[in-house]
């Protein structure tokens, strides 16, 4: 058997902010600052009464590198708390995708019916072409996008992960 100690995955991590100025500059200066790797970031303000944001980030390393990634951001001074939806207990992550197709004749049709299968929405459509918007997990979204390829696929626009854990609790 090998060592998993060096395996790397990806952690979503949730991180709960004052929502003020330099907040986001000041994470990202810490990954880039370490070379540490944003696979996805996603930012919100999640309670306008007491000005707080939560930044979902998706990341890659082993697990000390998670560890170090977490405590380091623990110890900024804006940042509230830390949860990592990976491997805190059970969560639900969702990435919102526009994926614009041209075509005619069979290959709109085509794109309409993989459209359907995968509950994709049309939102935007001329005589050439479609945009359609699509929700799921990013492996979902993934296979969207590769099968509109051959159709035609012109562009996207990909929101990154957002998350949130399973239960009554909160982050």
């Amino acid at each position: 058997m090998g060592d998993n100690t060096k395996e790397t995955k990806f952690h979503t991590i949730a991180v709960l902010v004052d929502n003020e100025p330099g907040v986001l500059a000041r994470i990202i200066g810490l990954f880039s600052g370490r070379g540490y790797n944003i696979e996805s970031l996603t930012v919100s303000e999640t309670d306008p009464v007491n000005r707080l944001s939560r930044i979902t980030i998706v990341t890659s390393g082993t697990p000390m590198v998670i560890e170090q990634i977490k405590a380091q951001l623990s110890r900024l001074v804006p940042v509230k708390r830390v949860s990592d939806l990976t491997t805190d207990g059970p969560s639900v992550e969702r990435e919102l995708a526009l994926v614009k197709v041209r075509g005619k004749s069979e290959p709109r049709v085509e794109s309409l019916r993989i459209a359907d299968i995968f509950r994709a929405r049309v939102v935007d459509s001329t005589t050439e072409s479609f945009v359609f918007e699509l929700t799921g997990s990013t492996d979902k979204v993934d296979a969207f996008v590769d099968l509109m390829r051959p159709l035609g696929l012109i562009e996207v626009a990909r929101t990154g992960i957002v998350a949130i854990s399973r239960g009554p609790g909160a982050l």
